[in-house]
């Protein structure tokens, strides 16, 4: 099952530290819970803006992939002295949501793709696709989101999609790029 989704209809959250405001693209909840609590979220996918350097959420139990996606010089400072170079976009960075992290912006703001998954019963992935890559994106829930105008093939079945634009591919299916660039994010549960 292919569905499309609409940026109009993205739901926008406070951070769970409230520094920011994150732009949910596509998300799961446990039963009962409101859609885009920080409490029964189980997996978001989504995009946000960091304009200034500063602490991170606390995500303990989830694994987290942050994208840089526009602007450059991204550091994530993790307490202990290790560092996650995010610098160059378009190269996806995995960390624990628990990691103490301090944000350090050496060229201005960035716009960030972030997937994040309870990690007792999902397991994460993020592939960045140009024009000519093909991918079988065999997740359960498989996520396309396109950074600029792209035209992709789903399963054999073409899509164009303007920049800002997502399908939520829900199954396995072969993701072709034809013409542009795009982030494949995966979901997949655990056992």
């Amino acid at each position: 099952m292919i569905t499309r989704l609409d940026p109009q209809t993205y739901r926008r959250t406070p951070w769970k530290n409230g520094g920011g405001v994150t732009v949910d693209i596509a998300d799961e909840y446990a039963d009962g819970v409101a859609p885009g609590s920080w409490s029964g979220m189980l997996w978001r996918f989504g995009r946000t803006q960091i304009v200034a350097g500063g602490p991170f959420s606390d995500l303990s139990g989830f694994d987290r992939i942050l994208t840089v996606i526009g602007g450059r010089g991204l550091v994530l400072q993790i307490e202990g002295g290790k560092a996650l170079d995010v610098r160059e976009p378009f190269r996806p960075v995995r960390f624990n949501g628990e990691d103490k992290i301090t944000s350090q912006l050496e060229a201005g703001p960035v716009a960030v793709l972030n997937l994040l998954a309870d990690r007792t019963r999902y397991t994460i992935d993020v592939a960045i696709l140009s024009g000519g890559d093909t991918r079988t994106a065999d997740a359960a829930i498989n996520l396309v989101y396109a950074f600029e105008n792209s035209a992709v093939a789903v399963g054999g079945k073409a899509f164009t999609l303007g920049a800002d634009e997502a399908l939520r591919v829900d199954g396995a299916a072969e993701v072709a790029v034809k013409s542009g660039r795009i982030a494949l994010g995966s979901v997949i549960p655990k056992g």
